[in-house]
């Protein structure tokens, strides 16, 4: 695919409001509990974010895989409003404290872990249905400051995960570390596990994956699957100039307190409908407007709940 610095298309815009492993610890605005995420969902939506990307926390503010707390949240975001539900196939790591982290003597320190592909693949199982799931396209190191572990996203799970996803009528979005993943993908759709048009996450900015440069975002884009929509998720002091750079390149975005707790540099985000708010408001200034909730489903071939 090529970039369209011309494009006056519709552009979707995804708010990813929790995620991470961060808590209110980093920012008193990140939503922990399904109300708050309700609340939180309602205001994007009428900021101009037509999908809500969902991870949901425990009673200890950790990430968590149970499906009580999705059904919960899901629940509490219909009844608020009609945006379109898009669950994390990842769930979140969680900081694990006291980890001995040398065998020499008692030193003790903290982790990451990561959560099991059985309690992924659960997610197939959230009720109330929502309208999306994500999937990862490749294993890798994922680097945090509290710690590392491997990201396991092996080809058999994925297959797994894609036929369950279609068995339920769920639309899909593929999220990709690097450029090797989009081979990944291209391999499922050479054996009939995707169909094109594909939707894609062009993730960068983690550590050990793609770093945020220009090069990597035009070498992915180019990778790409033809008649694919996409969109870039950068995080940290990457997030919003790499954001701004993709939204005028024809593509989709995506902003929240997932992917970045500050406003500007020394100002703590007060909201994601702040974040949302302004990215309408650059998406307006390009001559493209955020596309509604109707827009949206039509443009990614999402069946209506």
């Amino acid at each position: 695919m090529k970039p369209n610095l011309l494009s006056d298309e519709k552009v979707i815009i995804t708010a990813a409001i929790t995620g991470g492993i961060h808590g209110k610890w980093a920012n008193p605005a990140l939503p922990i509990t399904p109300e708050e995420q309700a609340q939180d969902a309602l205001e994007c939506y009428n900021a101009g974010a037509s999908i809500l990307h969902l991870h949901v926390r425990g009673e200890d503010g950790q990430n968590t895989p149970d499906l009580n707390v999705y059904g919960k949240a899901v629940k509490l975001i219909k009844e608020k409003c009609p945006i379109l539900i898009q669950i994390g196939n990842g769930i979140g790591a969680r900081i694990a404290y006291g980890v001995k982290v040398s065998r020499k003597g008692k030193k003790y320190g903290q982790a990451i872990v990561m959560p099991t592909l059985k309690e992924r693949l659960n997610l197939i199982n959230i009720n109330p249905l929502p309208d999306m799931h994500t999937i990862n396209a490749g294993t890798f190191e994922f680097r945090t400051p509290y710690g590392s572990s491997t990201f396991d996203n092996p080809m058999n799970f994925n297959i797994k995960y894609v036929k369950k996803c279609k068995e339920k009528g769920f639309g899909i979005e593929i999220e990709v570390y690097d450029s090797g993943h989009i081979a990944n993908i291209q391999d499922l759709v050479d054996k009939k596990v995707l169909e094109p048009p594909l939707h894609f996450s062009l993730v960068m900015g983690i550590k050990g994956g793609a770093p945020a440069t220009v090069d990597n975002l035009l070498l992915m884009i180019d990778h790409l699957p033809k008649k694919s929509t996409w969109q870039v998720v950068a995080v940290g002091k990457f997030n919003l100039r790499t954001t701004l750079i993709a939204m005028s390149m024809g593509g989709n975005i995506r902003t929240g307190l997932e992917d970045t707790i500050y406003y500007q540099k020394g100002e703590l985000v007060k909201s994601n409908a702040q974040l949302v708010k302004r990215m309408a408001q650059f998406a307006r200034a390009i001559g493209r407007e955020p596309a509604t909730v109707d827009e949206t489903r039509e443009i990614l071939g999402l069946k209506k709940r």
